[in-house]
């Protein structure tokens, strides 16, 4: 069988690196990596394939950055070139990306059957770019992939049939734990930021719904400037953030703020590193919030809802919303926490999940190889 890996951005790469090494375990896996380009550069693509041992991608789109409806449509182009010179029995596709769900339509209007791995999330938002990739890409996948039993829930109430459904539990965390000791090699980054550990909190932020608005960003960057009064932050900024910053006029709410560092992306492990030594994590980043939950770092998530309510309920996130005085509070409650939270991981976030799902595809070899189509899909 003849897998297409599709990857677009950060937060693939580190859901597809545990799901080759499995699927090349397995001989009846022919598995090629395509990388769509929708991250592009070395600090948002090339350093994560080095740092998660990834070889070279097999394919490469090379599509760039632009508005969503560009990107999408680009990389649907090159992914359908794609497929004029290569037969694929199914295409994996992971997370909730543009490339996502550009490639899922590529495919299945091309009769190849879609594996979604991260299937089932909602956070119910239709403002989020994210949720729209997410029901889109689940409504035209074969195989439901799921990373925790709430998204087995949600694709029910939407009228998927279990047959479609694997729990498989969540790949993000093989990586975390295949990875994390080796944080302990980055220390250094703690002499190079002037941090101490738990001594600072860790910033991402991303979402256009906080980085799009500007009275948004205003009142989140607020908040972080007044924390950082009582705590270092640290802010590894995405480029489109940064550009952002600089169009809406954060620099004067910035100016003077001394204990606020705002530096370039990092790569996968010194992250990692960064986000285990946090005292507490400020984020609106599903991903960050499943991270933090597995490595006991209380988390913040700057956000009114979640996808991943697993984090709130078993893990460390709390949602604060996007209001400087609600930011704030809660900073002020984790710095006076001193205990780490403690809980059982989640179901099946045990550094196992990519195994079942080459286990599933074995055992649906040949649903897959006959493109059968199960009475509820649309």
């Amino acid at each position: 069988m003849r897998i297409a890996l599709v990857a677009g951005a950060r937060p693939n790469f580190v859901k597809i690196a545990p799901l080759l090494r499995s699927l090349k375990r397995h001989s009846e896996f022919s598995t090629s990596v395509v990388h769509t380009g929708q991250h592009y550069d070395d600090l948002m693509s090339a350093s994560f394939f080095r740092d998660l041992g990834i070889a070279d991608p097999d394919f490469n789109l090379a599509v760039g950055s632009g508005s969503h409806a560009a990107q999408t449509g680009r990389v649907m182009i090159a992914f359908d070139e794609l497929l004029d010179e290569v037969a694929f029995d199914l295409v994996i596709v992971v997370g909730d990306v543009n490339s996502t769900l550009a490639c899922s339509l590529v495919a299945i209007k091309r009769g190849v059957p879609v594996a979604h791995v991260e299937a089932g999330l909602r956070s119910n938002d239709w403002l989020m770019p994210e949720e729209i990739n997410r029901v889109l890409t689940d409504a035209v996948s074969a195989l439901l992939l799921t990373p925790s039993r709430d998204a087995d829930e949600n694709l029910i109430r939407e009228g998927r049939s279990e047959n479609d459904i694997y729990f498989v539990g969540n790949v993000m965390v093989d990586t975390l734990l295949r990875f994390r000791e080796k944080t302990a090699e980055r220390r250094g980054l703690m002499d190079r930021f002037g941090l101490r550990e738990r001594g600072f909190a860790l910033l991402t932020l991303h979402r256009p719904g906080n980085v799009d608005l500007p009275e948004v960003l205003r009142e989140i960057m607020s908040a972080v400037v007044e924390i950082s009064r009582d705590i270092p932050v640290i802010y590894p900024a995405h480029p489109r953030s940064r550009a952002r910053m600089k169009r809406v006029g954060v620099a004067d709410i910035i100016a003077g703020a001394t204990n606020l560092q705002i530096i370039d992306p990092l790569p996968y492990l010194d992250f990692l590193a960064l986000e285990r030594w946090a005292g507490f994590v400020m984020t609106d980043s599903g991903g960050v919030q499943e991270e933090t939950t597995v490595l006991g770092v209380p988390c913040l998530t700057l956000r009114d809802n979640t996808e991943r309510p697993i984090t709130i309920t078993q893990g460390t996130n709390k949602l604060v919303g996007t209001a400087r005085s609600a930011i704030v509070n809660a900073a002020r409650t984790a710095l006076s926490d001193h205990a780490r939270p403690s809980a059982p991981l989640p179901e099946l976030w045990d550094g196992s999940a990519s195994e079942r799902i080459a286990s599933v595809l074995a055992g649906e070899s040949e649903r897959i190889l006959n493109h059968e189509r199960t009475t509820s899909r649309p």
